[in-house]
C-alpha cells in the first residue's frame, strides 16, 4: 500500500488528545445551556465523566506507556513531545473538571432542587431519614462491604479501576490487637449509585442518597471498637487498552479473554480524590498509588459525577427530558411487505436515529426465514450478544441458511460482550471469523445471497454506525439497503477476503480499506484542486466524526490554496488548522453537538457538475485507512443523493448547536445575527420525520 506524497506546511496540525479535549468541553458547554431539560443538562454531565475516563484509559495511558518504555522523546506532527502533551493535558483537564462541578454545584443541584429532585448530603439528613438509612446499611450494604485494614499483612491493595473508595483514618485497636491506623473501603459495584428515600420521610418533591454517603455515614459500624477519625473519597483510573501480540496467539478469542482480567489493573493514570482530604492522606495516596502530582484532581463534590446516572432510570417525569419521537418506518408494498420486491426496483436510504433500526432487523429476519435466501455474511463491531440482529442470524442458521459472521473482538470496551457474541454465534453453527490479524474489521456490511429463477442476487446493507439497536436511537448514522450488481458483488468479494485470506479483488464500486480507501480520497481532493486551477467549480463537503491524517490534512490545505471551497463537519478531533492565510483560508470546520451523537461519514465532491457522494465506516484517520477493514460506498441513485445533500447543507447552515473551529484550535459557538432565523439541524431533522411519521 503505497502512501501519497506528504507536503511540510510549518504549524499545520492541532495535537490529537488536546482537540479530543476541546470536543469534550463542547460537550460539557451543553450542560450550561438552560434551553435544554434539565434532567438533559444531567446527562451532558455525566457523557462528559465517561469520556473524560475514557480518555484518560485510552489516550493518556497510551502516553504514559511510550514514557515507561525510556524510548528518547520524539515529537507528534504537532511539535509536541509526549512529556510536554501529558503536561498540557494536565492544565486543560483540571479546568475542565473545576467547570463541570462548578456547573453542578452552582447550576444543575440547585434547579433539580427547584424542581423538587433532591440529592441529599449527610448533613442534610433528618434524625427519621437517619434511622430508615442505618437500617438499609446494615441489611444492604455491610453485608457485602470487603474493608481492608493496612499492616504488614495486609499492604496497600491494588485499587480496582474506576472503582469508587475510602481512605480512612482510624484510632485505636482491633480485636487483634492491630493498630495500623488507616484503612481502605471499596464502595461495591454490585450495588447501586443511589436510593430513593420513601416518601413519608421527605417533605417536599422526591429525595435521593448515593450508596457512598451512606457507608460514609455509617463508617464506624464497619470498624467496631475503632474511632474513625476521617474519611474520604477516591477514585483511581488505569490505562485500560488491551495488548495482544497477534503473531504469537494461535487462538485470538482466548487471548481476548484472557487479556480482560488485567484491564481493571493497568498503570495508574489519574487519581481522583475530594478536595476536603487533609494534605498527609493525599500524599500517602499519591504514594502508594504511584501518581504523579500532574496527575491528581481535587474534586469539590461527588467523586465520579457519572453516578447520577442511576436517577435516569428512577425519574420519569417527562418534562425533564427531550420530547420522546417516534421513528419512521419505510413504507413497503402492502400486498406482502417484502424488502426483497421493494430493493429489486430502487434503493433504500436509512437515516437514524429518524428512520427505525428495526428496518434492518425486519429485513434480516424476511431473509432469515425466505427459503430462497441461501447465505446471509454480516460484520458484527458493537452488538451486543442478546440483539434481535444476532436473534436474527440464528434464526438463519436454524432455518439451514449458510450464515458467517464477523466478529471484531477487539472493539475497545466491547471485547467482553464480543468474545460472548461470538460463543453464542458457534453454538448455533454460525461460522465466526475474527477479521484480520493486525486490522480491526470495522466496516458495517450485511450480504444476503438469494437464489431468483436461475441466478443468485446479491441484497447488500452498508451503514456507517454500528447494529445496535439501542445506539442507533441516539447516534445520527446512515444506512444503504440495495441490490445494485456492482456493489453487491464487491461486498461479496470483502467477506471472501476476510474468510480465505485471498488478495485483494479489484471493486467495482466499493472504496476499500486498507487497499484503495486512502488513494481514493486522495485522487478526488486531487481532483477538485485540479479544477479550481481550470477555473471550474470545485467543492467539497466532508462530514466525519475525527480527522487525523497528515497525507489527507495537506491535500486539503493544496486543494484550499488552488481555490476550492472546502466546508468540513467534524464532530471531535480535527488536526487541520483552518482560516491560515495561504494555507487554509477556503477550509471551515464546524462541529455539531446537540442532542443525537453525530456520527455518519460522508463525503461530497462536486466534480465539476458531475457530483460523487460516498458514505462510509471511516473517519478520515490514518488508523482507518491503514490499519481497518472498512468500506466507503457511492451514492448512486439521484434521489438519495440530493436528500443527504439537503441534509449537509442543512448541518452548514446551523446556527444554534454549530462550533466554528479558529486558528487557534479555539472552538466559537455559532448564534443567529439578529433577524436571523434560527437553524437547529437536528431539530428541523426530527420534525421532518415526525411529521412523514403522523402522515
Amino acid at each position: 500500500m503505497n502512501r501519497v506524497t506528504r507536503y511540510k506546511v510549518d504549524n499545520a496540525y492541532f495535537n490529537r488528545e488536546l482537540s479530543l479535549l476541546e470536543f469534550n468541553k463542547r460537550v460539557l458547554h451543553q450542560a450550561y445551556n438552560r434551553s435544554l431539560p434539565l434532567l438533559e443538562r444531567l446527562r451532558f454531565l455525566c457523557i462528559f465523566s465517561t469520556n473524560l475516563d475514557e480518555f484518560f484509559e485510552v489516550r493518556v495511558g497510551g502516553l504514559v506507556e511510550i514514557l515507561e518504555r525510556n524510548a528518547p522523546p520524539t515529537q507528534g506532527p504537532d511539535g509536541l513531545t509526549q512529556t510536554q502533551t501529558l503536561n498540557e493535558i494536565s492544565v486543560r483537564a483540571h479546568q475542565l473538571v473545576d467547570e463541570q462541578y462548578r456547573i453542578l454545584n452552582e447550576e444543575v443541584v440547585p434547579a433539580m432542587r427547584e424542581n423538587g429532585i433532591s440529592v441529599l448530603r449527610r448533613d442534610e439528613w433528618t434524625p427519621e431519614q437517619i434511622v430508615h438509612l442505618k437500617q438499609v446499611f446494615l441489611s444492604e450494604v455491610l453485608p457485602v462491604l470487603s474493608p481492608i485494614g493496612l499492616d504488614p499483612a495486609h499492604p496497600f491493595p491494588r485499587i480496582l479501576n474506576k472503582s469508587l473508595n475510602f481512605i480512612v483514618r482510624l484510632d485505636g485497636k482491633d480485636a487483634f490487637g492491630r493498630n495500623s491506623g488507616r484503612a481502605i473501603v471499596q464502595v461495591p459495584r454490585s450495588l447501586p449509585h443511589i436510593v430513593e428515600l420513601p416518601k413519608e420521610l421527605v417533605t417536599q418533591g422526591r429525595a435521593f442518597v448515593f450508596v457512598s454517603s451512606i457507608i460514609h455515614f455509617f463508617m464506624g459500624e464497619i470498624f467496631v471498637g475503632m474511632t474513625v477519625m476521617e474519611s474520604y473519597q477516591f477514585r483511581l483510573t488505569r490505562n485500560s487498552d488491551i495488548f495482544l501480540d497477534e503473531e504469537e496467539t494461535d487462538d485470538l478469542l482466548r487471548a481476548v479473554q484472557g487479556e480482560l482480567a488485567y484491564r481493571q489493573y493497568g498503570d495508574e493514570v489519574r487519581l481522583e480524590i475530594t478536595d476536603t482530604c487533609p494534605g498527609e492522606l493525599e500524599q500517602f495516596l499519591l504514594q502508594r498509588c504511584e501518581i504523579k502530582e500532574r496527575d491528581l484532581y481535587r474534586i469539590n463534590g461527588p467523586v465520579n459525577l457519572n453516578r447520577f446516572a442511576d436517577l435516569f432510570d428512577l425519574i420519569k417525569t417527562p418534562q425533564h427530558y427531550f420530547k420522546p419521537f417516534v421513528q419512521a418506518m419505510p413504507k413497503l408494498p402492502k400486498r406482502n411487505n417484502s424488502y426483497f420486491e421493494v430493493l429489486q426496483k430502487q434503493d433504500m436510504l436509512l437515516h437514524h436515529p429518524f428512520d427505525s433500526f428495526q428496518c434492518v432487523v425486519d429485513f434480516l429476519r424476511e431473509a432469515a426465514a425466505d427459503p430462497q435466501v441461501l447465505a446471509i455474511k454480516q460484520t458484527l463491531y458493537r452488538t451486543g450478544s442478546n440483539s434481535p440482529i444476532v436473534d436474527a442470524l440464528v434464526a438463519a442458521a436454524k432455518a439451514g441458511k449458510e450464515v458467517t459472521a464477523i466478529v471484531e473482538l477487539r472493539a475497545r470496551f466491547d471485547e467482553e460482550q464480543n468474545v460472548a457474541l461470538a460463543e453464542r454465534l458457534q453454538r448455533f453453527g454460525i461460522h465466526v471469523i475474527y477479521g484480520v490479524v493486525g486490522f480491526k474489521t470495522h466496516a458495517k456490511m450485511i450480504l444476503v445471497a438469494r437464489r431468483e429463477q436461475t441466478k443468485l442476487r446479491y441484497y447488500v446493507h452498508l451503514g456507517t454506525g454500528n447494529y445496535h439497536p439501542r445506539t442507533s436511537k441516539i447516534y445520527t448514522d446512515y444506512g444503504l439497503l440495495t441490490s445494485d450488481k456492482d456493489l453487491g458483488e464487491d461486498v461479496y468479494r470483502v467477506f471472501l477476503q476476510l474468510s480465505s485470506m485471498g488478495k485483494a479483488s479489484k471493486m467495482e464500486s466499493l472504496l476499500y480499506a486498507p487497499f484503495t480507501l486512502h488513494k481514493g480520497m486522495v485522487r478526488r481532493i486531487r481532483t477538485e484542486k485540479e479544477n479550481a486551477e481550470q477555473g471550474k467549480p470545485a467543492h467539497i463537503i466532508a462530514k466525519m466524526n475525527s480527522l487525523y491524517d497528515e497525507e489527507l490534512v495537506n491535500e486539503l490545505y493544496a486543494a484550499s490554496q488552488a481555490g476550492v471551497k472546502i466546508d468540513l463537519i467534524v464532530r471531535g478531533v480535527c488536526q487541520l488548522r483552518p482560516g491560515v492565510k495561504g494555507q487554509s483560508e477556503n477550509i471551515q470546520v464546524r462541529s455539531i453537538i446537540g442532542r443525537f451523537l453525530e456520527h455518519h461519514r460522508v463525503f461530497y465532491f462536486e466534480n465539476n457538475g458531475n457530483p460523487e457522494l460516498y458514505c462510509s465506516s471511516a473517519d478520515w484517520m490514518v488508523r482507518n485507512m491503514f490499519h481497518r477493514v472498512e468500506t466507503c460506498f457511492p451514492i448512486k441513485h439521484k434521489k438519495i443523493r440530493d436528500r443527504i445533500l439537503e441534509d449537509l447543507d442543512l448541518y452548514l447552515r446551523d446556527n444554534t448547536h454549530a462550533w466554528i473551529l479558529q486558528e487557534d484550535g479555539s472552538y466559537l459557538p455559532t448564534q443567529p445575527k439578529q433577524g436571523e432565523e434560527a437553524i437547529d439541524a437536528q431539530a428541523i431533522l426530527l420534525e421532518r420525520w415526525s411529521a412523514h411519521v403522523a402522515s
